[in-house]
């Protein structure tokens, strides 16, 4: 749903703004990047290999990697219902959204 919503929002500006070519590629690149780090992560958790750092996960989710991330969690059922993981995961897409909405705001 917050993905949706997101491509709505960044849709809608698309018209009337210059910055969502470069946007686009600043999340889609860590996105790319995350969903398969969250694949091998899911992978190596079953199979109790050496795992990717929590606070990695969380810090390529906040360079603009969380939609990624999300469908990622999603689709994996990885890192759903893990605490303090979730609220920490879900803090780092609310800043995101909220630069955005800040960046659109100043140069629309």
């Amino acid at each position: 749903m917050a993905l949706a919503v997101f491509a709505l929002v960044l849709g809608i500006y698309a018209r009337h703004n210059r910055l969502l070519p470069y946007l686009a590629g600043v999340y889609a690149v860590p996105s790319v990047l995350v969903f398969g780090l969250y694949g091998w992560d899911k992978r190596v958790a079953v199979r109790g290999g050496s795992r990717t750092s929590e606070q990695s996960l969380h810090l390529l989710a906040l360079a603009g990697g969380w939609p990624g991330a999300m469908l990622a969690r999603s689709l994996f059922r990885h890192k759903t219902r893990k605490q303090p993981f979730t609220g920490i995961f879900w803090c780092t897409v609310l800043f995101n959204v909220g630069t955005v909405s800040v960046l659109l705001g100043e140069v629309g």
